[in-house]
């Protein structure tokens, strides 16, 4: 036991649960010992989540008394992923060494040493900014603070910790996405590195993260988009000269929120060849789901798929607002025959703030990045939706306008942000038609 501990969580892995790891665990495993304090940002997959569990149980059987408060954004990424996890090695451990791992029990929020529970423990926390408390009140001779996805882990949890969080004898173990370019996981990378034993681990140099996930992601969002930059590369990715910052709509997945104002839904016609036709449904300040797509329809097809979901809300929007460029004005015809509220709106006309943006395009795209930065907001987690959210970037003329990367321009490098556009076009004004519906001939309706 006396070994394990000062060999550390990884060689604790591989000796007591037989397993091959990856050359940046085996590093983070040597300056957790070292340093006591690991900060790691990464790229998805790497095995972050795998060296988090280990050092759950390598600390509770080779230190005592001992605590290990847990945290992390939601209850999910503990509750699914994070101690999901140690329950897989922890049946590793009991198949391999049943001795060692019949001293430990695991509860679906605790994991406690059977001889003395109250003494030796490690607990799931759930970080909120209205619950700053997650990481408080923990006192041991050996105490070791693990916070997972750190990135996405509230400001005001790490100020109410901080002082635990700095003492000499406290291990801390920080881990995920480098989503946000500020808070305390931001500047243990920067300003506070002098403190931190730092890892950076890219995905396209890690043998567990699939091939076909990196080229997916190439191909989907481009190497040099911060999407990529942030969930394969593991970099910090500056979003200056893009329209929405990944580090905006993160924390929006999170929120615990009353949702209000009125629902406006948004449809992004497919025009040609890979495109889809995206509808988003926004209610006032939250998107409570995912954007529906589909591809290769007609507009009569389009438009029947329109009204059956129209008929299905529980409550209707107010306004449905179509993108008429293209196919979409067949689109907002065939849905006015259909008595519903629809609205037909031209991107490319000319914007309300005039002085302020070339197009209506590049207002809607501004607007939507004031929803995100109004904070009382919340959003699904839509990976798709999200990351076509941060491919547009933007210039400003010479004229002091700004233009919004063109779809055309995106779709050189990356996938066509078609569900982003429909997001964007709920924010489109205007009074929607009205009319008495019609009957509709069910064959369009798919």
């Amino acid at each position: 036991m006396l070994e394990w501990s000062l060999a550390g969580p990884t060689q604790f892995a591989i000796e007591a649960l037989g397993v091959e790891p990856e050359e940046w665990q085996i590093e983070a495993g040597r300056k957790l010992v070292e340093r006591r304090r690991v900060s790691i940002r990464s790229g998805h997959g790497v095995g972050k989540t795998a060296f988090e569990a280990w050092c759950v149980l390598w600390f509770l059987l080779t230190h005592f008394p001992c605590k290990v408060p847990a945290t992390a954004p939601t209850g999910h990424q503990l509750s699914d992923i994070l101690w999901a996890e140690i329950a897989k090695w922890l049946r590793v451990l009991k198949e391999r060494m049943p001795f060692f791992g019949d001293w430990l029990e695991w509860k679906s929020e605790k994991v406690e040493l059977k001889a003395s529970p109250q003494e030796a423990f490690a607990v799931a926390r759930t970080s909120r900014p209205e619950n700053p408390e997650a990481l408080q009140g923990f006192h041991s001779e050996n105490i070791m603070f693990l916070l997972d996805e750190a990135s996405g882990v509230p400001e005001e949890v790490y100020q109410v910790a901080e002082g635990a969080l700095s003492s000499e004898g406290a291990y801390v173990v920080m881990a995920g996405n480098p989503t946000r370019t500020q808070g305390y996981f931001y500047d243990s990378h920067h300003k506070m590195r002098g403190s931190w034993a730092t890892l950076h681990v890219n995905g396209e140099d890690v043998k567990r993260v699939a091939r076909q996930y990196i080229e997916d992601m190439a191909k989907k969002y481009g190497p040099e988009s911060s999407i990529y930059k942030i969930r394969v590369r593991g970099e910090f990715a500056s979003a200056l000269d893009g329209v929405i910052g990944l580090d905006i709509i993160e924390p929006a997945k999170t929120r615990d929120i009353k949702q209000h104002g009125p629902i406006r839904w948004g449809v992004d016609v497919a025009r040609f060849g890979d495109d889809l036709t995206a509808l988003c449904k926004r209610h006032g300040n939250t998107m409570p789901e995912k954007v529906k797509v589909w591809g290769g329809k007609d507009l009569m097809q389009t438009a029947g798929l329109i009204k059956a979901e129209y008929d299905q809300a529980p409550v209707k929007p107010e306004a449905i607002c179509v993108d008429v460029i293209g196919l979409g004005a067949g689109v907002v015809d065939r849905c006015k025959e259909l008595g519903l509220p629809v609205m037909g709106v031209n991107v490319a006309e000319s914007p309300a703030v005039a002085e302020q943006y070339m197009r209506l395009r590049d207002e809607l795209w501004f607007r939507a990045r004031d929803w995100f930065h109004g904070r009382d907001v919340r959003i699904v987690d839509d990976e798709d939706l999200i990351g076509e959210l941060t491919l547009p970037t933007f210039k400003v003329l010479s004229t002091g306008k700004k233009q919004v990367e063109s779809k055309d321009e995106i779709k050189k490098r990356a996938a066509s942000p078609d569900r982003a556009d429909a997001f964007c076009l709920t924010f489109a004004s205007g009074a929607p038609y009205k009319n008495k519906p019609l009957k509709i001939n069910t064959q369009y309706v798919v």
